[in-house]
């Protein structure tokens, strides 16, 4: 147990109290007890509401459960179901024409197009690198990726081969994207000779490049005789510099296993060293040791001979968590522990004040606003919630109405189904939509639990809900005028190792009107880059259609009339448990809730907690529904925690499940999976949390 003090009738673990007075509170020149005053009447107002939205939602789903029990064996009956959803406040009317009015919003966000990475709070090295992914090497990118089409490199040094074949793709990119007046870029003698075919392309001169722009993004091309590379060039260029990762979310929430206070203590340090931009880490790499910072800003002097600078760094949201968990970290007067989801809100807002209040030397958002995603809303009444409760943060701390921005996650199906009103909740604090397929297809597979089995979740990508989904997301969002104000999302690509899959495939969400998608690694961003410059989102969002109509989102994907073999169901299990253990072991046992998790043919995967929501889910429905038993689930879970061991054979700090199933992560495995049908929305984080504090208690 921590030791905790009280503040106002709180009681607060002693380290974290210290850290907010002492880091924050100081800093930002509050008065320590009318924080802790105005926290603890904020809580009197919105601990209650909190809890009265959760169980509206279990009453809600209790409904929906009996309306599909009372109709076992008979068809489904689409226009009922409709009905049906609107008499019991499911579904709302439509708000009718409207147009979001938020204000203060950072270029990156409103008017640029761009890669976004997502990147877990607790690891001060991986976030260091997401911040400084705002520019990546294009060079270091093809060569050490699949997404050049050429020879691999050969071990044992630099390859002069594959990096004749880097510099040739390069030098496309760059006669595709800023094209030169005559000739192409690879008869350029040295970077005297540029003259572009557009010189409105041309921005500048950096310490040793030129810079240019394209559809936004800026481009650097590095001359550096003395370099290498440079050296063996005919013109001299060394590099390809790409702007990347325009914006990042700093996660608090998915990718996270944050259990405790001494948890939320690392995740909000680490978010304060990024906003007053002195985080640093110390690491061990091949044998040296390395101390990582962040990037400074980018120096050039543009046409006119003036010195200016770009952003060196990605713009940072932070993702708070829901409004589901509570927190050891905090208790209430009543002995209960606070809302997570309300600590976050202020804790996380009054850091980001200390960059609004320009105390800090570094600078996150230059027109003066916080930006904050909330996960797993359930529909317009909860963006309410989170509205108001923004606005009494924003009292609490002094700061102007609307400074708090709110990024909307479409990963709900009430949110999905009123997506509209959602966004009119908060619309003059929105800066951002987006979808998650595994996140929604488990709230998918959960609501609709008791109408009948689910078909194979790879059929899932392919059925008519998923595709009216990602449509009605950036239909509305445009109906509403997001573009050119917010973020329009789409979701992650997961396979950091497939990079030449993921420029063929991830262009799809440009041309869906995206502008922005997430990716799963910094060399990620710089080539998703190639995709932004290659179509303008903005020109492709105007000729858009309209948003996909409800009934198809409605649509529940029953496996209706199949008969699968035991082959297929096997394969069902082992997949869905495979990749359920991969996860949760890491999760229970180290605490971490984001690494490359490999899949069960060894493709190593970005997993977060959404992979256990929709795999556990499955299974649930499919026991529900005698499509399984519950000994063909324990033996694929046996079969699988073997192939989970085998994968993680060589590290250290990994613990066997088959020698362990009594231990708490093959518990928690099970839990998942046997008490999916009865956790709330069929999240994970209950059972995650009571496993993970019983493994930190015993360790």
């Amino acid at each position: 147990m921590s030791q905790t003090v009280e503040k106002a009738g709180l009681k607060v673990d002693t380290a974290l109290a210290r850290f907010m007075e002492e880091e924050v509170l100081g800093p930002l020149d509050r008065n320590v007890e009318e924080f802790w005053k105005g926290f603890a009447s904020l809580l009197v107002k919105f601990v209650p509401r909190n809890q009265a939205l959760l169980e509206k939602r279990e009453k809600l789903q209790a409904k929906i459960d009996e309306w599909h029990l009372a109709r076992t064996g008979q068809p489904h009956d689409a226009k009922a179901y409709r009905s049906f959803l609107e008499e019991i406040g499911y579904l709302v009317p439509e708000p009718g024409d409207f147009t979001i009015g938020t204000e203060n919003v950072d270029p990156e966000i409103a008017t640029m197009a761009g890669p976004q990475l997502v990147v877990p709070s607790l690891n001060a090295r991986f976030v260091l690198n997401a911040a400084n992914a705002r520019w990546g090497s294009l060079y270091d990118a093809f060569y050490g990726t699949d997404a050049l089409n050429a020879p691999p490199a050969k071990p044992g040094g630099y390859d002069e081969e594959r990096g004749a074949a880097v510099i040739k793709r390069g030098r496309e990119f760059l006669d595709e994207t800023v094209p030169l007046a005559s000739g192409g870029w690879s008869d350029l003698d040295d970077a005297d000779g540029i003259a572009l075919k557009d010189e409105q392309q041309y921005v500048g001169r950096t310490e040793k490049g030129r810079l240019f722009c394209n559809n936004g993004l800026h481009i650097e091309v590095v001359f550096d005789r003395t370099s290498p590379i440079g050296k063996t060039d005919k013109a001299g260029i060394s590099d390809i510099v790409l702007e990347a990762a325009l914006t990042t979310i700093v996660d608090l929430e998915d990718s996270v296993a944050a259990v405790d206070a001494e948890d939320k203590l690392t995740a909000y340090s680490n978010w304060l060293g990024l906003m007053c931009g002195d985080l640093s880490e110390t690491f061990d790499k091949g044998g040296s040791s390395m101390t990582r910072t962040l990037s400074k800003d980018k120096t050039y002097t543009d046409k006119e001979g003036r010195e200016k600078t770009l952003p060196g760094r990605s713009l940072l949201f932070v993702r708070n968590v829901g409004h589901l968990m509570a927190n050891p970290a905090i208790g209430l007067p009543d002995g209960t522990q606070i809302p997570e989801g309300l600590m976050d809100a202020v804790f996380t807002s009054a850091i980001g004040a200390l960059d609004v209040e320009r105390r800090t030397d570094t600078r996150n958002s230059r027109k003066g606003s916080i930006y904050i995603v909330k996960p797993k809303m359930h529909g317009p009444e909860e963006c309410a919630f989170t509205n108001d409760l923004f606005d009494a943060v924003e009292d609490l701390l002094g700061l102007t109405r609307n400074t708090i921005k709110v990024g909307v996650m479409d990963e709900e199906r009430r949110t999905s189904a009123n997506l509209a009103a959602c966004i009119r909740a908060v619309k003059d604090r929105i800066v951002f939509i987006n979808t998650g397929f595994l996140d929604r297809t488990g709230d998918e597979i959960h609501t609709s639990m008791r109408a009948g089995a689910m078909m194979r979740k790879g059929e899932m990508k392919n059925s008519a809900w998923l595709k009216a989904y990602e449509a009605r997301n950036v239909g509305i969002g445009l109906a509403h005028g997001l573009s050119g104000r917010a973020q329009i999302g789409k979701g992650m690509w997961a396979a950091p190792d497939l990079m030449g899959q993921m420029m063929i495939e991830k262009i799809g969400h440009l041309r869906a009107g995206a502008n922005t998608a997430w990716v799963p690694s910094p060399t990620a961003a710089t080539l998703h880059a190639l995709h932004y410059h290659a179509e303008d989102v903005f020109e492709i969002q105007k000729g858009l259609p309209d948003a996909a109509k409800l009934d198809e989102l409605l649509t529940i994907p029953l496996a209706e009339g199949t008969n699968w073999s035991e082959e297929e169901i096997r394969e069902e299990l082992d997949n869905n448990c495979q990749g359920l253990l991969g996860y949760v072991v890491r999760w229970v046992d180290q605490g971490v809730g984001c690494s490359k998790v490999p899949d069960i043919n060894d493709v190593g995967l970005m997993e977060d907690r959404a992979t256990l929501r929709i795999s556990s889910q499955h299974i649930a429905n499919w026991l529900l529904h005698e499509v399984v038993t519950r000994d063909q689930v324990m033996e694929a879970l046996r079969r699988m925690a073997a192939k989970v061991d085998e994968q993680n054979s060589g590290d250290p700090l990994y613990e066997p499940l088959l020698e362990n199933e009594d231990g708490p992560a093959f518990q928690a495995a099970q839990d998942l999976i046997f008490k999916g049908v009865e956790q709330p929305s069929g999240y994970t984080e209950p059972l995650l949390h009571q496993w993970r504090l019983r493994k930190k208690a015993t360790s």
